[in-house]
């Protein structure tokens, strides 16, 4: 168990060295080709300022675009108990609890520290499942915020946008420059990062998505002691998951199982690891207690 939660957070943070490479990359292109460190350090720094600002806003704005609905103990007893006692066994602070008006199964989690998060189930979801799998499915959304989760992709959101920002000013030079003699190069390789380094960040920012699933899911196994109850409730997910009513494509990694439903590229743009990979690692986890 130990052992999956330390093997996700490393390849998580193998990604991400991989993810500065490429901003690196192309910086030190548009840097070395018109001899300006500048451009660069601007572009960056504008990227994680945008990821800042979005860092503290995200949560709300989740929420907002859901349709979430704040609930009190009286509102729902069961879904509000079940998390309170999820926090008090984690020894974290008491999350906001929301329910979503929609029948299709799915929760979620956001909030940029545990200090400050919200947890969200839809109504599809309380309707389905037993208590034992529906503490499972808070578990892991809890996981989540002890894994800092919002922060890690906050940080991978800045650096996608200065993917695409350097791609773009490389773009911009190749067709605009006047000044340099080697402008077709700049071209050359100003039209490659365009094309390919944006689509290179979008699928490293989905695997880093992919393996947050699947540390969540090992956190959610290890609060709870009962990794087959979690595995219950993703294999009911995968049997009646539907498209939300409200699908919003920028807060799909936030859910515990894809609410957009992807198609044939599946396994290489999906923001989840398919269901059934993930219910056999827990099926794995359950004899090693």
């Amino acid at each position: 168990m130990y052992s999956a939660i330390r093997r996700n957070k490393v390849n998580s943070f193998l990604i991400i060295l991989l993810f500065i490479g490429i901003v690196g990359g192309l910086g030190w292109l548009a840097s070395a080709i018109y001899d300006s460190p500048g451009i660069v350090i601007t572009v960056v720094a504008v990227a994680l300022g945008y990821a800042a600002i979005q860092y503290f806003a995200a949560g709300r704005q989740a929420i907002s675009m859901s349709g979430a609905q704040r609930i009190t103990e009286a509102d729902n007893p069961r879904l509000y108990r079940v998390v309170e006692n999820l926090a008090i066994t984690t020894g974290t602070p008491m999350p906001e609890v929301y329910i979503v008006h929609d029948p299709a199964p799915n929760a979620f989690a956001t909030g940029r520290d545990p200090e400050h998060a919200m947890v969200a189930a839809t109504t599809g979801l309380l309707d389905i499942m037993t208590d034992s799998e529906l503490e499972g499915v808070m578990a892991h959304e809890l996981g989540h915020v002890r894994n800092y989760d919002i922060r890690v992709s906050m940080i991978v959101y800045g650096l996608v946008v200065a993917v695409g920002m350097i791609a773009d000013v490389l773009v911009r030079m190749a067709f605009f420059g006047r000044n340099n003699n080697s402008n077709p190069v700049v071209m050359i390789f100003g039209l490659v990062a365009m094309l390919v380094a944006p689509l290179v960040a979008s699928m490293v920012q989905l695997a880093v998505s992919r393996q947050r699933e699947y540390l969540a899911d090992a956190t959610g196994a290890l609060t709870t002691r009962h990794p087959e109850a979690l595995a219950s409730a993703l294999h009911k997910l995968s049997e009646y998951g539907r498209p939300l009513q409200k699908q919003q494509s920028s807060m799909a990694h936030l859910w515990i199982a894809d609410p957009l439903k992807p198609g044939v590229m599946q396994r290489l743009f999906a923001t989840h690891p398919p269901i059934p990979d993930r219910i056999r690692r827990l099926l794995d986890m359950g004899g090693k207690f």
